[in-house]
């Protein structure tokens, strides 16, 4: 077997595992593998300008395709850096791997320069961290990494390759080598059988979608059962999309913050839920005691620890949720079918009528307005990506999802300036399959200010994707507030908006990209329309900023019973 560069075998690993595209920030410490990309030639590498960038949009890449995201960094800060992203992909169970450079072993427990334990570091938020400590290990270690992250719940891992390891030769047949499979488990009989008896013996079911039915592919057999046997499907944040929500068995999202009257309405008249592949999150069951009630649960979920989490179910099963749903379906048909009932039609009324009203035309504009809009422009084929704080809540309120993977967000972290790295892994994975696809970010003018220098990747690579900002003025009150000798944030002022520009349309200017202001709701659609053609014309990043209500308020409350509505029925 012929003798080659140890890291020449690991981009052998890395093309065979089906990865077209990297992200990372090169350094001294890491350039034997940046060597080894650029002699092969044939994986495409992103420059980011922050390392953290780098993970969200590997992590992006990765909730698109289904695949392990790569996000590649040298020794020292650059793999502290990759910390946030990797509790961000570990919180919802995202499958990427970080590679670390790193100082030589020889000089490991000397501090040397940049020379951190950075595996120590990572350890809690990854699968698995590990230092590569033989080069013959190398290919064999990247392959388990591989296994490892997408094995039973997804999530990240991070290899450290010290960098005398980098520079070693050792035998290696790409030929005659292939990726490690991954088991997943197939559900007990008895279980499913136990599982359609509580179902078919419920008056009042629910499906309820949680992330895992989008990690296992599994959105057909999830409608196909619904339709089936006729029961209605909720969604929680993370599933948001693994049913059309236009499908008349959708019932809509329970929750205290990302919900709908009629999910939390509907939800708290059922007598049986059977929950797939959900965390049940505390944002999702506020007060557990009401949460629960007096209905049966099924929890099923690929992996074991997470049944009896936070309570324990009626039945639990370990599986895979693609394998247990068609377990269930073919038994189903076996068994059972069933017509709309009384309770698809009584969630089909809480549907029509317990809505929140989004026609506002008043300025400052409301959100709902914004997503009223998004809604009505978008069509079902559009890639959405959205992060944390009061947009993410309005979104998950308003903004319907049609399809899995074209709604992403980031839900148990919560990193701020997620969304313009994640938005460019979005657009990347989609180079070969849906190259036309509109990717577009929802951030907020404060979200907008963390990561905000990875527009010069989207304008550098010619990246295009529509950024809708909701701008609340949130920063300009904090300047405010200090002029003013504190951030006594109830401090009267007056919000002045300057219709001739703005500081973020600025900070899109000064990274080559293009934005507009928008202050009357009249004007969204027009500004969404040119958005879509200046990014197009450009491939580059294009914002539309909208001006809302400073003191905009969502539904919101610590019982899924006891929801604060700040507006009456529409």
């Amino acid at each position: 077997m012929a003798k080659v560069p140890v890291m020449q075998a690991v981009v052998d690993v890395l093309k065979s595992e089906g990865i077209d595209t990297v992200f990372g920030c090169p350094g001294a410490a890491i350039l034997p593998l940046y060597k080894a990309l650029e002699t092969d030639g044939t994986i495409e590498h992103l420059i980011v300008r922050h390392e953290e960038g780098a993970t969200h949009m590997a992590d992006g890449w990765s909730r698109t395709t289904g695949n392990v995201g790569v996000a590649i960094g040298t020794s020292g800060p650059a793999g502290t850096n990759m910390i946030t992203g990797l509790y961000t992909a570990q919180a919802d169970s995202v499958p990427i791997l970080c590679i670390t450079g790193q100082a030589a072993t020889s000089k490991l427990h000397q501090e040397a320069f940049q020379a951190v334990d950075i595996v120590a570091i990572a350890a809690p938020v990854t699968k698995w961290a590990v230092q590569v400590k033989e080069a013959a290990q190398a290919p064999w270690i990247f392959r388990e990494a591989f296994r490892i992250a997408r094995s039973g719940r997804p999530g990240p891992v991070l290899i450290d390759l010290p960098i005398d390891v980098q520079k070693q030769d050792i035998e290696w047949d790409a030929s005659i080598d292939a990726p490690l499979p991954v088991a997943k488990p197939e559900p007990h009989p008895a279980r499913v059988e136990r599982a359609l008896d509580m179902l078919l013996a419920a008056e009042r079911p629910l499906l309820l979608a949680g992330g895992g039915v989008i990690l296992a592919e599994a959105g057909e057999e999830l409608r196909a059962l619904a339709e089936h046997l006729q029961v209605p499907v909720q969604a929680t944040l993370m599933g948001k999309g693994a049913i059309d929500e236009d499908h008349p068995l959708y019932a809509g999202m329970t929750g205290i913050q990302t919900s709908q009257r009629y999910g939390n309405a509907s939800f708290l008249e059922s007598d049986l839920v059977l929950a797939l592949g959900a965390r049940f999150g505390d944002r999702h069951t506020g007060d557990l005691a009401t949460y629960r009630g007096d209905r049966k649960f099924i929890h099923v979920d690929v992996e074991p620890t997470q049944i009896g989490k936070v309570f324990g179910p009626d039945l639990g099963v370990v599986a895979d949720v693609k394998l247990f749903l068609q377990a269930l379906l073919k038994l189903a048909r076996e068994r059972a079918a069933a017509e709309p009932n009384a309770w698809t039609e009584r969630c089909a009324e809480l549907k029509r009528t317990l809505l929140r009203r989004e026609d506002f035309d008043t300025v400052p504009v409301k959100a709902p307005r914004v997503f009223k809009e998004i809604n009505e422009f978008y069509g079902p084929d559009t890639y959405f990506v959205t992060a944390i704080g009061l947009y993410q809540i309005w979104s998950g309120q308003h903004q319907k999802a049609h399809k899995p993977r074209h709604y992403q967000v980031c839900g148990q972290a919560g990193p701020l300036g997620w969304e313009i790295p994640a938005a460019i892994g979005v657009k990347k994975a989609l180079k070969t399959t849906e190259p036309d696809a509109e990717v577009v970010g929802i951030v907020g003018d404060y979200s907008f200010q963390f990561l905000v220098e990875e527009l010069a990747v989207g304008a550098q690579y010619d990246v295009p994707f529509v950024l809708i900002m909701l701008n609340n003025e949130y920063l300009g009150l904090i300047r405010m507030a200090e002029d003013h000798g504190g951030y006594d944030m109830k401090y009267e002022v007056d919000i002045h908006y300057d219709t001739n520009g703005s500081d973020n349309v600025k900070i899109m200017e000064a990274y080559g990209c293009s934005g507009t202001r928008v202050t009357e709701p009249g004007r969204i659609r027009e500004s969404l329309e040119w958005a879509r053609k200046e990014a197009e014309r450009t491939s580059r990043p294009v914002l539309v900023e909208i001006m809302i209500e400073r003191e905009g308020n969502t539904a919101n409350g610590t019982s899924i019973a006891a929801m604060r509505e700040y507006e009456p029925l529409p």
